[in-house]
């Protein structure tokens, strides 16, 4: 099923602030990232824009550059919607999306949106039946048969169970906040047919303090956040990795700093079976681009 997702290479990039640009300044980014030779850009979950509407304008200001939700949180949005807003994608853009979908986190789906976060696999399962199904308006209105393909499609997942439900409704999985150790359990679960997407934050182009003093704030934003917490006692972390804003001990194995040691990070998670592994540089205000990380670590897509 690796063959359902078009061409991304093995190195890509992870953003968040697309939609806190206006819509030009983030098609000219756009169109910057796919001439520095990098596969894919993911978005993530929108803040100000819809990441469909985001993915619309940077491929219609790009060539052949692939754009993925990296993820959309199905919470509040019905399957018919995610259904045709990505059929639209594709039709516009042949080949050139990939639809992530996820859960999130409790935090953000009560606090955020005022819904409730009950049972959320399962949540999970029901919406991809729903996903599946042939579409009940087309059906409705008596329209024989439904000929646009299904977008290729990568679910979020960190444990065991959701790395299975991955395996056996999707092309693969998106990992994100993870070491290459986790990288390694989660190809031995998906199994080599399925395709594994791995988030890796970044800082380069500062010294050693202030660059440490951004890769804590980044974890710190994350350890209320039961999901991740879960995962990181998985790999050996514990209560005191997670006082303070995050141990060295945790920061360091989640935010590679520096290029020698980006460069060896990415290397390590395509050793443990990352097909792809996606860079989040972390920039020193959300509302910013890290452009100047994105050109200073493009030499990894060759």
């Amino acid at each position: 099923m690796k063959s359902n997702l078009p061409p991304i290479g093995t190195v890509g990039l992870w953003v968040s602030g697309m939609d806190r640009r206006p819509p030009a300044a983030a098609a000219e980014a756009a169109a910057e990232v796919e001439a520095l030779g990098y596969g894919a850009l993911w978005l993530s979950e929108g803040l100000l824009r819809d990441p469909f509407m985001e993915a619309n304008t940077l491929l219609g200001a790009t060539r052949s550059l692939v754009v993925g939700t990296g993820i959309a949180v199905i919470w509040g949005r019905h399957p018919r919607v995610i259904r045709s807003q990505a059929r639209a994608l594709l039709d516009a853009h042949p080949d050139r999306f990939v639809l992530g979908l996820g859960i999130s986190h409790a935090g953000l789906i009560e606090g955020g949106l005022g819904l409730r976060y009950e049972r959320p696999l399962a949540a999970l399962r029901e919406h991809l039946d729903r996903l599946d199904e042939p579409d009940p308006v087309l059906r409705l209105v008596g329209f024989v048969g439904d000929p646009a393909p299904r977008p290729p499609r990568v679910l979020a997942a960190l444990g065991p169970r959701a790395l299975e439900l991955a395996r056996d409704r999707s092309a693969g999985a998106f990992s994100y906040l993870v070491t290459p150790e986790h990288t390694a359990k989660a190809r031995a679960a998906l199994g080599p047919d399925r395709v594994l997407i791995v988030e890796q934050a970044v800082v380069t182009g500062l010294g050693a303090d202030a660059a440490r003093d951004r890769a804590r704030a980044h974890v710190a934003g994350y350890l209320p956040a039961a999901p991740y917490r879960a995962s990181w006692r998985r790999l050996g972390f514990d209560e005191d990795d997670f006082a303070d804003g995050g141990s060295d001990r945790l920061v360091g194995a989640l935010v590679a700093i520096g290029e020698e040691e980006i460069a060896q990070r990415v290397h390590a998670h395509l050793e443990a079976g990352a097909d792809h592994v996606c860079l989040q540089a972390l920039p020193a205000h959300p509302a910013t681009l890290p452009l100047d990380q994105w050109r200073n670590l493009a030499h990894l897509t060759r």
